[in-house]
């Protein structure tokens, strides 16, 4: 088991904006190093698309994700859970690292001001991972 990566979910209400952004960074940069899930307390039909523009500038495409609903599995399979505003909607496990991330809902805003709320998750996203990662390499 020492060598099993590190998993983390990340939780908003809608799934569409936030926590789509973070998993796909963390993604992105941990390059196969995390597993990385997202999913919502409750999902929207679709992610927000401001949210998929200011993603294609960085080079990430959302067009293939679909906003999910969080099961109490998806929280019992992770490591770290990192919550977006959701609330009380997230069940709690024993042994889990849980961290909450107080961010700007994007949902109903421009695409200006999302990048804002895109770079500040970038920042946070890189941390973890420099955590998640210290001493593997």
């Amino acid at each position: 088991m020492a060598d099993r990566r590190p998993e983390v979910l990340f939780v908003c209400v809608h799934n569409a904006g936030r926590s789509q952004m973070a998993a796909a960074l963390l993604a992105h940069h941990a390059a196969g190093r995390v597993a990385v899930r997202s999913a919502g307390s409750a999902p929207a039909d679709t992610i927000n698309p401001a949210v998929r523009e200011v993603m294609d500038e960085l080079g990430i495409d959302l067009s293939r994700e679909v906003p999910t609903r969080l099961t109490s599995d998806d929280v019992e399979a992770a490591d770290v859970v990192i919550t977006m505003g959701c609330g009380d909607a997230c069940p709690v496990f024993p042994g889990k690292r849980y961290l909450d991330w107080e961010l700007d809902d994007p949902a109903g805003r421009s695409v200006d001001e999302v990048r804002p709320i895109r770079d500040d998750i970038d920042r946070r996203v890189r941390g973890l991972l420099a955590e998640l990662t210290a001493g593997s390499d």
